[in-house]
Order: structure tokens, then C-alpha cells, then sequence
């Protein structure tokens, strides 16, 4: 029997207008499947892949990721292949091109790769015997979505001790503004770098990888500043008018009194949204739903919806994989 499909190895055969076409109408489009994003990740060096299924002139099916992988004696075990968002179904995609479509990067991919992760940011449920079935497992995973359409009903959904200390920065003089030049963008990453390292703990690009996303436009840059100097932001990609992401977010809290930069800033990506008719902001991710996480606590307050649209891994190679979490786990502690 013929198949009704054709797959496509690289993203650059497709056109614009169907890659557009797909985004504009799947419910699972989301901004780290654009063509944006992966040409941005390829301008700061990161190997990326992406494959897509067509049908008559139709994408129905599309996915791009990149692989990442640690410096140093943490590279052997820690290449993995990252699918940020999930990939993008027409509405009408059958389940023999979804199977199709992930058994191609897993055949394709699979030499360069330990382990494969898909972190969605929209709901996969109608897939995932489909996922199973080619071998991957679904791993359950927390995110919060909060609708921005309407002001008033966005403040009203947030804790009014986190209302209360936005109403308390700006009325005490801190404010948000847009990064104007590569200069600010490295003061905003000088404080997201304390953080990962002294509490986040997991590996950060690097100044340029920032300076280049806010050159490209990929992402905008919201900060904080008060007294003439940065002291907090966060960078948000957005899709759209359908979507504005909290993908870095940082701030000096505890510094200054009745100042809190790290709320001020997701209010401000909050605010962005409903000023520019953007219809959701989503967290990007809220931890595992069995284990204590702070950040998830410090996200509930803001008003969106608790979502569980989990992950999606398979491992290629057990042996290593097993390795690597452990190797990685005591690296970890130790630095």
C-alpha cells in the first residue's frame, strides 16, 4: 500500500506559509517549534534536528529539538536530545503519522543521543498511547497556564500578598522597562548566573546566548530597574497573540526594602500579555506532582491553572543513562 504521506528529514524543505499554516491552526502549536526558534538556536551554535510529515501540500505533523550536552567529563554521559513545547499536530493528523513521525527521530537521531525528552507546554493526553507504543514513557511533570484576556479578573485571581508587594515595588520606585542594549541584557544575566549557581544548580547558557536572543528578537527582555541600576527580569518568547513564556526570570529579592523584583517581573510579563493582546502566559513548568518544590508554591500565587501535560522520554542507551544520572547527581553536590 502507498502511503497518503511523504516525511521530510530537514525543516528547510517545507515552505513558510505551511509551517505558518500549521502553527495558526494546532492546538499544540507553541513558540519553540517555530522556525524563529530554531534558527535561533542554530546562530548560537547548538545542533539542532527537526522533521516533518506532509500530506497532499498539507504539514500535518512537525518536531524540532536540539541536542545539548555538558562541558568537560559530564559531556560523555549527559548528550540528550531536547524537544522544548512538544511537537505540532495538524488537528487532523492520523496516529499512523504521529508513530511515523517520532520513529523517524528515534531511528535518525539515536547514535548522538542518550536519552530523548519532549517537555510539553500543551496537552498530548490523545497521543500518548501513541508515544508508548514507538517507546517512549510518559513522565508526569506540573505547569501553570494563566489566562491574560482580562486585567481585572487576572488580579483578582492572584494571592493579594503578591498583588500587594507588585502595588508596593512600583509605588516605591522600581519599574519595568524593555532592554535597550546588550550592556543591560548583562547586568540582567549577571544576576540569573547567582542564581543558578548558588540555588537553581542546573546548567545556564551562557552571556551570549542572551545577547543574541535579544539582538534576534527572539525573546523579550523585561526588567526591573530601580536607582539607576537592573536588579531583576525576565525573558519571554512569545507565539504570537496566543502565547507569552516565562523562560528565564531572576531577581536581587531581599535586597531593597519593599522592593521584590522576582514577582515585579512576572507581573510584568503578565502585564505585557494583557497590554499586547496575548491571550495566555504560561510558566514553563512547575516541577513533578508527587515532589516538594518551591518554585511551584511561588508560581500558584500568580492565579493561573494548575496543568499536567507531563514529558515524554526515551532512553536509547540504558546503560549510559543510568551512568549519567548518578554521575551527574554527584557533580552536582560537589560543585
Amino acid at each position: 500500500m502507498t502511503k497518503e504521506f511523504k516525511m521530510h528529514n530537514m525543516l528547510d524543505a517545507i515552505t513558510e506559509q505551511q509551517w505558518q499554516v500549521l502553527l495558526a491552526s494546532s492546538d499544540t502549536a507553541n513558540f519553540f517549534q517555530t522556525k524563529q526558534a530554531l534558527h535561533f538556536y542554530k546562530n548560537v551554535g547548538l545542533e539542532t534536528f527537526g522533521f516533518a510529515i506532509e500530506r497532499g501540500s498539507k504539514i500535518t505533523a512537525l518536531i524540532a529539538g536540539i541536542i545539548q550536552k555538558e562541558k568537560g567529563i559530564k559531556s560523555t554521559f549527559t548528550s540528550r536530545a531536547i524537544i522544548y513545547g512538544g511537537p505540532v499536530f495538524s488537528n487532523d493528523v492520523t496516529n499512523t503519522e504521529v508513530e511515523e513521525l517520532l520513529e523517524q527521530v528515534i531511528k535518525k537521531m539515536h547514535k548522538k543521543a542518550i536519552y530523548f525528552e519532549i517537555r510539553n507546554l500543551n496537552d498530548y493526553s490523545s497521543y500518548k498511547d501513541v508515544f508508548q507504543k514507538v517507546g517512549f514513557e510518559y513522565v508526569p511533570h506540573c505547569n501553570f497556564h494563566l489566562d491574560c484576556r482580562d486585567e481585572q479578573a487576572m488580579r483578582k485571581r492572584m494571592s493579594s500578598s503578591k498583588l500587594r508587594q507588585v502595588k508596593k515595588s512600583i509605588k516605591n520606585g522600581a519599574e519595568i522597562i524593555e532592554a535597550q542594549n546588550v550592556d543591560e541584557v548583562a547586568l540582567y544575566y549577571t544576576i540569573l548566573h547567582h542564581l543558578y549557581t548558588t540555588k537553581v544548580k542546573t546548567p545556564l547558557p551562557d552571556l551570549e546566548f542572551f545577547q543574541k536572543m535579544w539582538e534576534s528578537k527572539t525573546a523579550r527582555f523585561l526588567l526591573i530597574h530601580y536607582q539607576g541600576e537592573i536588579i531583576g527580569g525576565i525573558v519571554c518568547p512569545i507565539l504570537s497573540n496566543k502565547v507569552i513564556y516565562e523562560w528565564f526570570v531572576c531577581g536581587k529579592d531581599g535586597v531593597y526594602k519593599n522592593i521584590y523584583p522576582s514577582i515585579l517581573a512576572t507581573w510584568a510579563a503578565m502585564e505585557y500579555a494583557y497590554k499586547n493582546n496575548i491571550a495566555r502566559f504560561d510558566f514553563m513548568g512547575a516541577g513533578k506532582p508527587d515532589q516538594d518544590y518551591g518554585v511551584r508554591e511561588f508560581k500558584s500565587k500568580f492565579g493561573g491553572d494548575l496543568v499536567e501535560h507531563g514529558r515524554f522520554l526515551y532512553v536509547a542507551k540504558p546503560i549510559l543513562y543510568n551512568i549519567g544520572k548518578t554521575a551527574v547527581k554527584i557533580l552536582k553536590k560537589t560543585s
